[in-house]
Order: C-alpha cells, then sequence, then structure tokens
C-alpha cells in the first residue's frame, strides 16, 4: 500500500520505463483509492473497503458515542447484511 509501481513514457531517456514510486504522505491516500478501484474493475469485483464495511464502521463509531453519553457499555447496532 506504500509503493506504486509507475510506467513514465514521457520526459528523458534516463527516466522513462517502470519506477517505484513511494506514496507515503496524505495526499497520497487519494491514489491508493483510485487504485483500489481500478484494480476491482479490472477482476469485476467490489474494491475495498465497501460500502458495508463503512456501515459497520459507522455502526462502531455510533455506539462509542451512545457510550460517552451513557457512561456504559453500549453494543453497535445489529446490521442486516442483505439491507447493505
Amino acid at each position: 500500500m506504500t509503493e506504486l509501481r509507475v510506467y513514465f513514457a514521457d520526459g528523458p531517456p534516463e527516466g522513462l520505463g517502470f519506477r517505484t514510486v513511494l506514496v507515503t504522505e496524505p495526499e497520497h491516500t487519494f491514489v491508493h483509492t483510485v487504485k483500489g478501484l481500478l484494480d476491482g474493475i479490472a477482476i469485476g469485483g467490489n474494491p475495498t473497503p465497501t460500502f458495508e464495511d463503512g456501515y459497520r464502521c459507522q455502526a462502531v463509531l455510533d455506539a462509542v458515542d451512545r457510550s460517552l453519553e451513557s457512561g456504559t457499555w453500549t453494543e453497535p447496532a445489529r446490521i442486516d447484511a442483505r439491507a447493505v
């Protein structure tokens, strides 16, 4: 997730071809997201994380908020995966 193999076709001759590019800065997050999407499309599958993953994460964050307010243990809402 921190390296991409990129092919450069333009520029000086010594810079042409495949290179490994480190993508570890915050702005590189978008690059990872797009790569995951394109990889998913290429294999005919869903990229990760999925909407269901995001929905489940939000359910946990909601439980954390409710737990802080009540001062007690709070279970995340049950999720029907068929509805996601």
